[in-house]
């Protein structure tokens, strides 16, 4: 089976495991620890395996660890935006950020992820992202500088290169 095969089965298999809550006051049972970062309402998540969140004020997320394995493969994201770095080999199977929207999965990338007004962005930085909707098969792929805007509904995914502008004022609300 090809490396791209391979993911989208991990993929597939994510989506489905069981779900084990850690809610994010408790980051330390999981493994993480946040830290803020001076002169803003942002905060880092950092877990021992490598992965870090960059946590935009005001962000409601819960992060799950569904193998239960101690360590969190996954977060719930409910408003607002996260800037995931997620090294390869950083978490086991991947991660994945799950939204009303769609759910991103990955291995090896840095992306982000904004939730409001009843859509999901997703942009790439580095790696590469697979989105899908919660309840369809359909997935997209998404390229360094590849972003998605998921509604509900049907609709066919449709990936965009994203203008620079949009680039820079999400990632700016992120401190980047």
């Amino acid at each position: 089976m090809s490396a791209r095969g391979r993911f989208f089965r991990s993929l597939v298999a994510v989506l489905f495991a069981g779900v084990f809550w850690v809610d994010a006051a408790h980051a330390q049972d999981a493994g993480c620890t946040f830290e803020p970062v001076a002169g803003t309402s942002r905060q880092i998540l950092r877990c021992r395996e490598g992965l870090a969140v960059i946590v935009e004020g005001g962000a409601r997320f819960t992060l799950e660890d569904r193998d239960r394995n101690g360590s969190p493969d996954a977060v719930r994201l409910r408003r607002k935006a996260l800037l995931l770095d997620a090294p390869a080999g950083a978490v086991q199977g991947g991660f994945a950020v799950i939204t009303p929207q769609a759910i991103a999965a990955v291995r090896g990338t840095k992306w982000a992820v904004d939730v409001g007004n009843g859509k999901t962005s997703v942009f790439v930085l580095r790696g590469r992202v697979a989105v899908q909707r919660p309840a369809s098969t359909a997935v997209v792929v998404l390229a360094p500088g590849d972003g998605v805007d998921v509604e509900a509904g049907t609709g066919k995914l449709v990936v965009k290169r994203w203008p620079a502008k949009r680039v820079s004022a999400l990632l700016a609300r992120l401190g980047q």
